[in-house]
């Protein structure tokens, strides 16, 4: 047992089931938000849309410039004060989005909201969980990424029913109240206070200081080979994700057909996750990174050349891209150890939000200036160079890889 992590008095079980809750809220009220608000707003407002979807991208660079120091913080504190701001911003975040009487005041909303991204998304969360339950952390983290990948088909029907019989600006207040009376209830019952890590300062107490974690061999160039394929799936991703139905049209796929396919991509995800749950204790989850970037990479690559199953590009791809999530924290983890997990995992989030946040931006002018199919190509060669470096990853790292199996 690791004597690193933070006392454990509550099952897991109920720590991961609250905790879930709040995911499936947090990225309901954030990354995916544009995707049901953003009509409605434009047609009350008259504000561009691109302005309105561009509150996302304000929100992801925020988080990714306070990621690491989100990340010193519950190195040093836990995650319990961290997830308590996170319910906090998100509140405030959507009740100046739903006051916004004029475009800047939206973008604030979104800016209060970037902070609750960066305190209560997904890398903030693999953080506390590798505080607080040190190298067990990847069941858990595996089990909670299950619950955030029904995000999206808990909230963008929730969202459509509140939209349609009470408007978008109450449904925004609505959302800030679970936020306020659900969610931080919930994660300040599971995510107990922990001790500070202090370190002793006078000399005569070296002898009680725990020992530091010392670097691991060819520790900056796994670091930045991990960040680098951490972005650009992430770069990736979201592209994908924000333009997938013009992708799908752009292969000769009705509207309502592309509609339907990408009702596909949620249960993709969940479905791969699952299988990573059952089978994922067996293996080194490095192995998870090569299967998300290979499964990516072929995705896009039966897309970009036409491949007449479309249904089986949507469940390749969705797969790869749910386990990302999950090899995301699961492998700096096993990689760096559970005592500097916490400060390197707000370090590696950071890149990987700045390109998620610039990425749609980039993604839509490259689809208007070159095309759609352009794009699929070169999103098909970047998955390629990122399966060409998760293997120049594993090959500097496979040593130490052996040695934990």
């Amino acid at each position: 047992m690791d004597t690193q992590a933070e006392a454990r008095p509550l099952d897991r079980r109920v720590v991961i089931a609250a905790l879930g809750v709040t995911q499936i809220l947090a990225w309901g009220t954030s990354f995916y938000f544009p995707a049901v608000f953003a009509e409605p707003i434009v047609h009350d407002t008259g504000w561009s849309l691109g302005w309105v979807v561009g509150g996302t991208s304000i929100g992801l660079l925020v988080a990714g410039l306070i990621s690491p120091q989100v990340g010193r913080i519950i190195d040093r504190h836990g995650g319990r004060p961290v997830l308590f701001a996170s319910s906090l911003f998100y509140a405030a975040g959507l009740i100046c989005v739903g006051l916004a009487p004029a475009l800047p005041v939206y973008l604030l909303g979104w800016a209060l909201i970037g902070i609750g991204m960066g305190t209560g998304l997904y890398d903030a969360v693999f953080a506390a969980l590798g505080r607080l339950y040190g190298s067990e952390a990847r069941g858990p983290i595996t089990n909670l990424t299950l619950f955030g990948g029904f995000a999206s088909t808990i909230c963008w029907p929730l969202s459509a029913f509140m939209i349609d019989h009470v408007g978008w600006r109450s449904a925004c207040f609505i959302y800030a109240a679970i936020h306020v009376c659900v969610a931080l209830p919930l994660q300040m019952s599971v995510v107990r206070r922990a001790s500070a890590r202090v370190e002793p300062k006078d000399a005569q107490d070296d002898k009680d200081r725990p020992a530091a974690p010392s670097r691991i061999e060819n520790e900056t160039l796994i670091f930045s080979l991990l960040a680098l394929v951490l972005s650009i799936s992430a770069a990736i991703g979201a592209i994908v994700i924000v333009n997938f139905m013009i992708f799908l049209q752009a292969r000769g796929v009705d509207f309502a057909v592309a509609v339907g396919l990408g009702t596909l991509f949620g249960p993709a995800q969940v479905g791969a996750r699952v299988v990573e749950r059952l089978f994922g204790n067996r293996y080194h989850p490095i192995w998870t990174m090569i299967a998300s970037c290979s499964l990516m990479a072929i995705g896009l690559i039966l897309l970009s050349a036409s491949f007449p199953i479309l249904l089986l590009i949507i469940l390749l791809y969705g797969a790869g891209y749910g386990i990302f999530w999950i090899g995301r924290g699961t492998l700096p983890l096993a990689l760096f150890g559970p005592l500097r997990f916490p400060r390197l995992m707000g370090k590696l989030a950071f890149p990987s939000l700045i390109v998620q946040a610039l990425a749609p931006s980039a993604g839509a002018l490259l689809i208007e200036t070159s095309g759609a199919n352009a794009t699929i190509g070169l999103l098909t060669l970047l998955a390629l160079i990122n399966v060409v470096l998760i293997g120049i990853l594993w090959l500097t790292c496979r040593a130490r890889i052996s040695t934990d199996a």
